[in-house]
């Protein structure tokens, strides 16, 4: 069964007025009486009219539509980030339409493209972890397309840009499993061609040597796909369980990586964090209780969506071309739990220590 909504010559007709004087009613203009106006709105009520929302954006030259492009919403973080994107933009009166680019350069092209067929008025988009070419978002904006970038940004494009401080992030996350008595740090990060890898890395490296330690690079990992497939995280871990001296810490610099990483040393048998302790960028709210509870880096992901549309609506809204623009970098908050008890109060039985292939852990 097709439902077909009233439209406007529908009420005209059953009323018999004309379509101008049914419009003109319900638009309360001054130019209709108030007992037509009452007809008129009493009728659209009860037959549950609503204005094409199609025919008012080709009137008003706006669909009233913000275009949203993320990895995946299965994410914690992208999840808080779009209920603070909805919270403005339904308040403003603009409707919300959300992709998924499940960390492919392809399927995000395709995203951005069939939002510009829906006529948005605007785009926010985390590039995936695939993006190294932006030629069409550029194309978009020098049409333009008002476009802010959130999380995972571009300085190709001259436009608003909203971030989390993943710098000081893993600067702080760093300095917390040195100060717990830490040495051999590794990472697990994502890919090398997005900005929160280069962000978090920078403030990771810039930990350890103000702590006077070198950057050992066979401790830093990489997952091209941002940890989209376990396999990828299970071989990033397996590397740095293969190095002769094991890592005694491990910073994660994403929701995804950080719980798969977590899930994976439990299935390996290794004690967290008597044997190797775990810190990660997550908004999981499940933090707390997971075994061990786990320290963690917390992103704002509401307040990073609300500040996002805010400056898309500016830019929608502005009379005058835009000219100034800013990147907005938004604090931090690190969570200090069980998986990185400190390795100073630790008791470790050496000969029971060991690693999963047999072979005695180092200790070191």
């Amino acid at each position: 069964m097709n439902f077909e909504a009233i439209t406007i010559r529908d009420i005209a007709k059953e009323l018999k007025l004309s379509v101008s004087t049914v419009s003109k009613a319900l638009r309360d203009s001054y130019e209709i009486s108030g007992k037509t106006k009452e007809l008129v709105t009493n009728y659209a009520r009860e037959h549950n009219y609503r204005p094409n929302p199609i025919a008012q954006s080709l009137k008003q030259g706006r669909s009233k539509s913000i275009g949203i492009v993320v990895s995946t919403i299965d994410n914690h973080f992208f999840s808080q980030v779009i209920d603070g994107i909805e919270s403005v933009a339904h308040n403003n009166g603009y409707n919300v339409i959300i992709t998924q680019t499940h960390e492919s350069f392809d399927l995000e092209v395709q995203n951005v493209e069939h939002l510009t067929y829906r006529s948005i008025d605007g785009l926010l988009i985390s590039l995936s972890t695939e993006t190294k070419n932006i030629d069409h978002l550029k194309r978009l904006h020098s049409q333009g397309l008002p476009i802010v970038f959130f999380d995972r940004v571009s300085s190709e494009i001259d436009t608003h840009k909203v971030i989390a401080d993943n710098y000081k992030g893993a600067y702080d996350a760093t300095d917390h499993l040195l100060q717990s008595g830490f040495k051999n740090i590794a990472t697990i990060t994502s890919s090398a061609n997005v900005s929160i890898t280069s962000e978090r890395l920078e403030g990771y490296k810039k930990a350890l040597t103000d702590s006077g330690i070198t950057i050992n690079d066979d401790y830093i990992k990489y997952c091209p796909h941002g940890g989209k497939t376990t396999e990828e995280i299970e071989k990033a871990l397996n590397e740095l369980l293969s190095l002769d001296i094991w890592p005694d810490a491990i910073l994660t610099a994403s929701d995804r990586i950080t719980t798969t990483t977590l899930a994976l040393l439990h299935k390996l048998h290794i004690k967290i964090p008597e044997d190797i302790a775990l810190l990660g960028f997550t908004n999981t709210n499940l933090a707390d209780v997971l075994f061990p509870p786990l320290s963690s880096v917390y992103q704002p992901g509401f307040d990073i969506g609300k500040n996002a549309v805010e400056m898309l609506l500016s830019l929608i809204q502005a009379k005058r071309p835009v000219e100034e623009f800013e990147t907005r970098i938004l604090p931090t908050k690190l969570y200090k739990r069980q998986s990185t008890a400190s390795s100073n109060s630790r008791l470790v039985d050496d000969a029971n220590s060991i690693k999963p292939d047999g072979r005695k852990k180092d200790l070191k």
